[in-house]
């Protein structure tokens, strides 16, 4: 009887540091639904360059207009706010049922581990956006990304490392097929998000 209350409360003492040191509150259901956005949103971007007479998966060398680089930064802006603003929603609810903080020291040291890749590679793509360096960014966006999912994981739950492992491959071979960045883009940000975030519903919830 004393050995099984010893080590429920080695369970418990284990649960409080984890709690104290990592934001475990991350939702799988983000995950599910930014993938989800961001898949549409690639096929929307395709749509838009039917439009604009760019048959994509004939594999041309194709030149893009100002006007529509514009319209891909705008779209690419409201994938990102719609995919921040859903993960906020299932983590805060999440946190919530949890009966947890969603903002501490521990959230701060996460987004700042996360960001600084992020923020970087942020920096990096406007430079190649700035050289017309276009079939570069989906590539990088991809590495970048998964290299800030790597660097937070200690911040948060370990899986999300995977994830990232498998964000910085898919960016690495997507260096090797320049020209399909957004079949590239769509498996990372949308297909790898929702099989992740599935995965880790039915492991948290």
């Amino acid at each position: 009887m004393e050995s099984k209350n010893y080590h429920e409360d080695l369970s418990h003492i284990r649960s409080m540091m984890e709690r104290s040191s990592r934001f475990i509150s991350l939702s799988g259901l983000s995950g599910v639904f930014a993938g989800l956005i961001a898949f549409v949103g690639a096929i929307y971007v395709y749509f838009v360059f039917q439009r604009e007479g760019i048959n994509y998966f004939e594999g041309n060398k194709n030149v893009f207009s100002r006007d529509l680089v514009k319209e891909l930064i705008l779209i690419g802006t409201v994938i990102l706010v719609l995919a921040v603003f859903s993960g906020y929603f299932f983590t805060a609810r999440k946190s919530k049922e949890n009966n947890l903080k969603i903002w501490d020291k521990t959230t701060r040291r996460l987004l700042f581990n996360f960001a600084v890749p992020l923020v970087t590679g942020g920096f990096f793509c406007l430079g190649l956006l700035y050289h017309h360096l276009f079939v570069l960014i989906a590539p990088s966006t991809l590495i970048f990304y998964g290299l800030a999912l790597v660097n937070a994981e200690k911040y948060t739950l370990s899986d999300v490392k995977y994830l990232g492992y498998c964000e910085v491959a898919l960016g690495l071979i997507s260096f090797f097929f320049l020209g399909w960045g957004l079949v590239f883009w769509a498996i990372g940000f949308g297909v790898l998000h929702m099989v992740y975030g599935l995965v880790m519903h039915k492991k948290y919830k």
